[in-house]
């Protein structure tokens, strides 16, 4: 391994424990019982990832605690419609009730038709790209306006966060309750603006554009240092971003 290779090598192996759950969404995947339910928890998390985790985290807890912990059984029965009706009011940022409504409503479909989202992935996608790109399909097709990508143009950064808690197995992040049929080896590099300059910063990227194609490129970069696990390098690229300038 090259120097940056060993720096990456050495980050992932420091971050990647149990303390890193206590300031990330993956907690809240981590506060519930059962695999539908993680799952389902686990995709509404994602899906409200971005911002200040200061004023998402709330509103993540929030359905955890309408919902008694089954948010499963929550989206599937309906009852978030009493929890959050469709109005016009805001539910966090760009997303108003209505557009979370609306959502709940597409995902309680795919939990009628396939039984759970995994059922839904298992049936629809062979690995981390194709699964990206069902997901996104499906919810384009709901008509759920900017919480899930409409399409794999832009990097899904959300959407290969939650698959990467869906896939990696043998973690005390990732819950790796799909790891039978998505090879983790597959999945892509959840990339966002400050992946993209931590990865320039340690020339494992030459451009500024958080693109599907640049998470790829990036994700095959990764799989140099990490060939059985390439996006074990995002848990790196984070502790390379949290001691830049300080070790």
């Amino acid at each position: 391994m090259d120097t940056t290779d060993n720096i990456l090598a050495a980050y992932a192996e420091r971050y990647e424990t149990a303390d890193f759950l206590r300031d990330d969404p993956s907690l809240f995947m981590h506060k519930v019982e059962g695999t539908a339910n993680r799952e389902t928890t686990a995709f509404i998390a994602s899906c409200l990832s971005y911002g200040s985790r200061r004023q998402f985290f709330p509103k993540i807890q929030y359905i955890l605690d309408v919902s008694g912990g089954d948010v499963h059984g929550w989206v599937l029965s309906g009852r978030f419609d009493a929890d959050i009706p469709d109005d016009g009011r805001c539910y966090y940022r760009l997303y108003t009730n209505h557009t979370m409504n609306v959502f709940l409503h597409a995902l309680r479909s795919m939990l009628e038709e396939y039984g759970s989202i995994g059922g839904f992935v298992r049936a629809t996608a062979h690995d981390g790209l194709s699964a990206v790109a069902a997901i996104t399909s499906f919810f384009a097709g709901k008509n759920v306006g900017p919480i899930v990508p409409k399409d794999t143009s832009s990097a899904c950064k959300r959407v290969c966060m939650f698959l990467r808690w869906m896939v990696r197995s043998g973690s005390p992040v990732d819950l790796g309750l799909w790891s039978d049929f998505i090879d983790r080896r597959t999945l892509i590099i959840p990339m966002d603006t400050h992946v993209v300059q931590e990865a320039n910063a340690l020339g494992l990227l030459n451009g500024r554009c958080a693109s599907m194609s640049a998470a790829r490129r990036l994700t095959a970069r990764l799989a140099e240092v990490f060939p059985d696990d390439p996006v074990k390098g995002d848990f790196a690229l984070f502790g390379y971003g949290v001691n830049k300038g300080v070790e």
